[in-house]
This record gives structure tokens, C-alpha cells and sequence, in this order.
């Protein structure tokens, strides 16, 4: 991806969520000299890789294949006692994030407004592929809820779904019901290595500088700090 496009995308996020009323911690505004200047102390932020998160899954294609997130707070197993995590995430219509499951991690996925988003839903096999043959059963804003392998399930604003460890699932926006602001409730989040993706594909952005980054994404911290 084009840092030009990386840095408008963040642009457009801030004035989606400005408009939903969601507001971001002040560091989520820092640029590359703030991050400089506070490096002392912002240690979990950076080891816990809290921050903007934009990977197009290496489609060269964001808006087709691809997805914003902010993760707000994490903890690390390795170093903390924090067993939780929540990110912000804007899902476009028809925008694919592809079929993956967790092997630790239970997420709820929320609809904080917008437009409705949509999942596809397996149970993973043992061979870690899509279970053709089994049902899912999950809790849709607590309620039990069973439906067939490859089935969808709908989230209108406000409703929530509850994932477990290997349930496969892929999400994009409604088609005619506008972008998505999408909330995630979860343990602590790996995505360097808690992410079992059905295709291989690259989780963050091989970014080409063609200008100067206007915040600092995740994957940018190892470079600048």
C-alpha cells in the first residue's frame, strides 16, 4: 500500500468516527515527532501494539479486500496482567475481511452504528479447513443460535455476536447500507500469532513511502521507536 493511501484512509476514518460520536484516546493524534518525544513511557502501547492498524491482506485491493482498525487497549500475556482487549474497527460495504479463526482468542464483534454488517460462519475441521458438514451454534447478543456450515448471520446496529476459538468467519458491509463502525470485546489479542487465516495471506501492509506518515501505524513502531 501507498503511505498516501494508508494516511487517507485514517483521515477518513477520524471523520466517520466523528460523525458516531466515538472518540479516540489524544496519543491516537500523536505524529511520528510525538511518538519521538513520549517513547519513555509508552511501552504498553507500543508492545501491546495499541494504535491504527490498516492492511489491505496483501490484495492490493483495500476497499475490496481490507480493513481499518484502532485497538484501544491490550494486555500481553508475556508481559502484563491485563486479560482483555477492545478495538474499533470500519468495515466498507462489500469490503472483505477473509475467512480466519483464532486458536486462543474469544471475541465479541458489536455493531456500534452505521450500516449492518454481515458474517459468514464455519466450524474449523481438524485439519484446521471449513467443516462442510457441522452447524454452528453461538450466542447473538446472548441468545443461543444455531445455524448451518457457510450460513450468515446479520448484525443490524447495536447487536453483538459472540465467537469462540476455531469458528471461521469473514465479515464485509451490507451492500446498500453504508459503512459499518464496528466494535470488538475480546481476551488479549495476537495478531502475530493468533490468526489462522483459510488462504495464505499477508496480515499487515508492505507500505511504499511516497510521503511522510501522518500517524504512525502499528506495524510502523519497530521502524520509528
Amino acid at each position: 500500500m501507498n503511505r498516501s493511501e494508508i494516511n487517507q484512509i485514517i483521515r477518513n476514518a477520524k471523520e466517520f468516527m466523528a460523525v458516531r460520536s466515538f472518540i479516540l484516546p489524544a496519543w491516537a493524534h500523536w505524529t511520528p515527532a510525538d511518538w519521538t518525544l513520549h517513547k519513555s513511557v509508552v511501552e504498553e502501547v507500543v508492545e501491546n501494539m495499541m494504535g491504527w492498524d490498516i492492511t489491505d491482506f496483501g490484495s492490493g485491493d483495500f476497499y475490496k479486500r481490507g480493513l481499518f482498525l484502532f485497538t484501544l487497549r491490550n494486555g500481553n500475556i508475556k508481559r502484563d496482567k491485563k486479560p482483555y482487549a477492545e478495538k474499533i474497527m470500519i468495515v466498507e460495504e462489500n469490503q472483505e475481511t477473509p475467512m480466519h479463526f483464532h486458536w486462543k482468542k474469544m471475541e465479541d464483534i458489536i455493531n456500534r452504528g452505521g450500516g449492518n454488517l454481515v458474517l459468514e460462519l464455519y466450524m474449523a475441521n481438524a485439519q484446521e479447513k471449513l467443516d462442510q458438514s457441522s452447524s454452528v451454534t453461538l450466542k447473538v447478543d446472548g441468545i443461543l443460535t444455531t445455524i448451518n456450515a457457510g450460513g450468515k448471520i446479520i448484525l443490524k446496529p447495536g447487536e453483538s455476536i459472540c465467537l469462540e476459538p476455531y469458528v471461521y468467519h469473514k465479515f464485509y458491509g451490507e451492500v446498500g447500507k453504508g459503512k459499518v463502525l464496528v466494535g470488538e470485546v475480546s481476551a488479549v489479542n495476537d495478531d502475530s500469532n493468533d490468526n489462522c487465516f483459510l488462504e495464505k495471506i499477508g496480515r499487515f501492509p508492505v507500505i511504499t513511502e511516497n510521503e511522510a506518515p501522518v500517524n504512525l501505524l502499528v506495524s510502523d513502531y519497530a521502524k520509528y521507536l
